[in-house]
């Protein structure tokens, strides 16, 4: 018999934290249209950024420079964060794949990312590539945070 109540007790559990998890998918206006990826994926309190790359909606680059380019990619991973209600200070990780390292550690890139993120800085990681999805583009920066 406790056996029994045992494992309807872990069942109504393992229900609950199911629900808990599930996915909320967005695409929020202000970003591109993908077709093959969701921009951002909530589950539970955990919210999953796609890569934002130097391109506003309309698909047009920034500029040529890894400066414009941050800019833009910023400017897009915080219209993801507003769609959800958050802000820079809820982003626990980035990763940023970069085609030139050296660009991007620039005083100038440096300041754009410091506008941004300010003393709340996430856990980073930086990886130098050879292209990103397109050939102009020069960033892309994917980034993981927590709803309060």
């Amino acid at each position: 018999m406790n056996r029994i109540l045992l494992v309807v007790n872990l069942a109504v559990l393992a229900g609950i934290t199911a629900a808990a998890q599930r996915l909320e998918r967005v695409n929020p206006s202000g970003l591109s249209r993908p077709q093959a990826y969701t921009h951002v994926v909530k589950a539970g309190k955990m919210v999953f950024i796609a890569g934002q790359v130097g391109a506003g909606a309309d698909g047009k680059i920034a500029g040529p420079g890894m400066k414009e380019q941050t800019e833009q990619a910023l400017k897009n991973l915080q219209t993801a964060l507003v769609s959800q209600g958050l802000d820079f200070s809820h982003v626990a990780k980035t990763t940023i794949y970069t085609t030139n390292v050296t660009e991007f550690r620039s005083p100038e890139v440096t300041e754009v990312r410091s506008r941004y993120f300010g003393q709340n800085r996430p856990a980073s990681t930086l990886v130098q590539i050879v292209q990103l999805a397109s050939p102009e583009y020069k960033i892309e920066i994917e980034a993981i945070a927590v709803a309060p």
